[in-house]
């Protein structure tokens, strides 16, 4: 278990120096995946020595235990051939091979229960290299609508520090001031300008209008009288005006005229 203490320990190493240099997570992640695949290529290496180094250890069993088997053989031989002394040699060395055979066994069933650990906890991280896989779009996901959300509140704090909305609404009263000015302005000139006169007669023709539209509206609620009948046909025949009364209306016109002048030229006077 050496191995992946130092593979963890080496991983972490990496991890923390990129966590600490890297100033793009997305970046960081895809290194990270790179860097744990490189180190899951490495392990399995070791692994494949470890598994390389069980079943020689099961191979040395098996040649020691043939070899106890040939030297007992031997010793047969030599006790048919009825040389004993021989056969007690056989033996030793037969039981020498017995006991190497033995010791391999013990180690072999150690390195192969070593192995199977080995193999778990290379499937252990294995899967956990896959889970950082899969994830590693969720993180950079989540990063991003991070990276978003700061950037709002950044900016939005920089409005509030600003005054930029306050600093809308002055401009906006200050756009409806120029609008007041001018619209006094404009009424002003209206009021004190121009045909005087005529201005008067407009304004109590809107007045006029005004009464009538309201008197319409009392009369259909029945509030007011109804309007009169109109007159007959004949009434409304424009009478025949005589010279005489012509001449008079024209100097009623002119003499109208007259005045009006008058009061505009001492209207110019004042100013």
């Amino acid at each position: 278990m050496g191995i992946f203490a130092r593979l963890a320990a080496l991983i972490k190493s990496n991890l923390n120096d990129l966590i600490s240099r890297s100033e793009d997570p997305e970046k960081m992640l895809h290194q990270i995946v790179i860097d744990m695949s490189a180190q899951l290529i490495e392990a399995k290496k070791q692994v494949a020595a470890s598994i390389a180094d069980e079943k020689k250890l099961a191979k040395n069993v098996e040649q020691e235990a043939a070899n106890a088997a040939e030297w007992e053989r031997r010793a047969m031989l030599a006790v048919r051939s009825g040389d004993d002394a021989l056969a007690k040699e056989g033996l030793a060395r037969k039981k020498e091979h017995e006991q190497l055979a033995e010791a391999y066994r013990q180690q072999w069933q150690k390195q192969k229960a070593a192995v199977e650990q080995l193999k778990l906890a290379l499937r252990a991280l294995n899967a956990k290299i896959e889970e950082a896989k899969r994830k590693k779009g969720l993180l950079i996901a989540r990063q991003k609508r991070a990276e978003a959300q700061k950037a709002i509140q950044e900016t939005m704090s920089g409005l509030r520090n600003a005054s930029a909305f306050e600093a809308f609404d002055r401009m906006a009263a200050k756009v409806d001031k120029i609008e007041a000015e001018a619209e006094a302005g404009a009424e002003l000139a209206e009021e004190y300008s121009g045909d005087v006169l005529a201005h008067r007669f407009s304004e109590l023709e809107q007045t006029a209008g005004a009464d009538s539209d309201l008197l319409e509206l009392k009369r259909k609620m029945g509030l007011a009288p109804p309007a009169p009948p109109p007159p007959p046909r004949e009434a409304l025949r424009v009478p025949e005006v005589s010279s005489t009364e012509q001449a008079e209306q024209d100097e009623l016109a002119m003499a109208l005229a007259e005045l009006e002048a008058e009061e505009q030229r001492e209207l110019e006077l004042k100013r």
